[in-house]
């Protein structure tokens, strides 16, 4: 009986084992840097409030710190790509997620609280982008570009774990003890994504900054202020999801498992509307899921119910990343060969409104008693940005 031939260095075999190494070491930076460095805020949050009495409106402002620093370093790496080529840049990155997170447990100082926040965002942003390129990179060259989509999986494998974690976690040591936690378990994660990826060279070859000459991105403008408007919107349920379900009576218990299950349905999602996309054009899909995600925040004004409350977690985590990789693409799509000037339009215009969202919601919120008047007006401004994608008319004619 004949063995197997072994498999040899550069055999297809070795390619697919080492793109899907790859993959899941990705999966796993994703979950450090925006699972629980962009978004372990918002099942703490809670907690904080119960544990310091910190009001809506600090609670908005740390959280629009934190988008300002992502603002600001994914607007970073478009202008200056050059810095991803930088170990210690991207090594420092690294660190700094993690720290950040473990040093939000140690203070009770809001300047040093927003400081951090402020940090992590930076850091977040420089780290998705290098995993992004790095990841983008393998499985292109191993013919697997197929599978890139389902990287983005980890933010939300991410979202998951911190809902699932910080409950067993407050048990231990309340607001303080979740961070402290979530902050070891991202360095178990680091380690984790090091030795499943392999040996890399720990920074990406990138191009230099593209010149305006090279291509255009007037194509954009009502893709981009579209946009604009999810970014405002989408963040008022991503930072107060968790916090406007423990203040629902009876729901106190279900607040930190809705988190769940925005993470558990936000994993496959990017896969699921791009496979809609191909099928019924970009157009359609994109205004698909901005009208199924206002409709899910107008949901969570008036949940009452653990079912209701639920079917909203789980219609925001199946669509906003969807629209983040259907947005993206379809931005680079029309600014050509100017295509990182046109990401880092589309970057400026969501970080915008994520950055606008929070402290405007938290200080509606502290003024109405409650968060119905915020999130109405989330769903009313994502709806709008339906309506522009909608109408827009430089999509493909075609699905993909």
């Amino acid at each position: 009986m004949n063995s197997p031939a072994p498999k040899t260095a550069g055999s297809p075999e070795q390619a697919q084992s080492s793109a899907l190494r790859m993959l899941a070491g990705g999966m796993l930076g994703m979950m450090v840097a925006m699972g629980i460095g962009r978004f372990a805020f918002t099942p703490i949050l809670p907690l904080m409030q119960r544990d310091l009495g910190m009001s809506h409106s600090l609670a908005g402002g740390l959280a629009s710190l934190n988008y300002a620093g992502y603002l600001a370093g994914a607007l970073l790496c478009a202008i200056w790509p050059r810095v991803l080529s930088s170990i210690s840049v991207n090594v420092g990155a690294l660190l700094t997620s993690i720290a950040t997170t473990l040093l939000m447990g140690l203070t009770l100082s809001p300047f040093w609280w927003g400081s951090l926040r402020l940090a992590a965002g930076f850091a977040s942003a420089l780290l998705f982008v290098v995993i992004a390129i790095e990841v983008s990179e393998t499985l292109v060259r191993s013919r697997h570009s197929r599978w890139n989509s389902a990287l983005y999986g980890g933010i939300g494998l991410g979202i998951a774990l911190s809902g699932a974690v910080v409950p067993l976690l407050d048990r231990f040591g309340g607001w303080s003890a979740a961070w402290l936690g979530m902050g070891v378990i991202s360095v178990a994660l680091t380690i984790g994504g090091v030795v499943v990826a392999g040996k890399r060279r720990g920074a990406v070859s990138v191009p230099g900054a593209v010149s305006p000459a090279n291509g255009g991105v007037g194509g954009i403008g009502r893709l981009a202020f579209a946009y604009f408007l999810e970014g405002v919107g989408y963040i008022v349920s991503a930072t107060f999801l968790v916090t406007m379900i423990a203040h629902t009576p009876g729901l106190a218990r279900f607040a930190p498992w809705s988190w769940v299950a925005v993470g558990l349905a936000a994993a496959p999602s990017t896969i699921i509307w791009q496979q809609i996309a191909n099928r019924f054009g970009v157009r359609l899909a994109l205004t698909m899921a901005y009208l199924l995600q206002a409709a899910g925040i107008l949901l969570s004004s008036v949940a009452a119910h653990a079912f209701s409350a639920g079917l909203a977690a789980v219609i925001f985590g199946g669509t906003f990343l969807g629209i983040v990789a259907l947005a993206m693409a379809e931005g680079g799509r029309r600014s050509g060969t100017a295509g990182r000037r046109g990401a880092a339009i589309m970057t400026v215009c969501f970080g915008a409104g994520q950055v606008v969202g929070p402290p405007l919601a938290g200080l509606l919120a502290d003024q109405q008693g409650g968060f119905t008047l915020p999130l109405l007006l989330a769903g009313a401004v994502v709806i709008l940005g339906g309506l522009l994608v909608a109408t827009d008319g430089n999509f493909s004619a075609k699905p993909n």
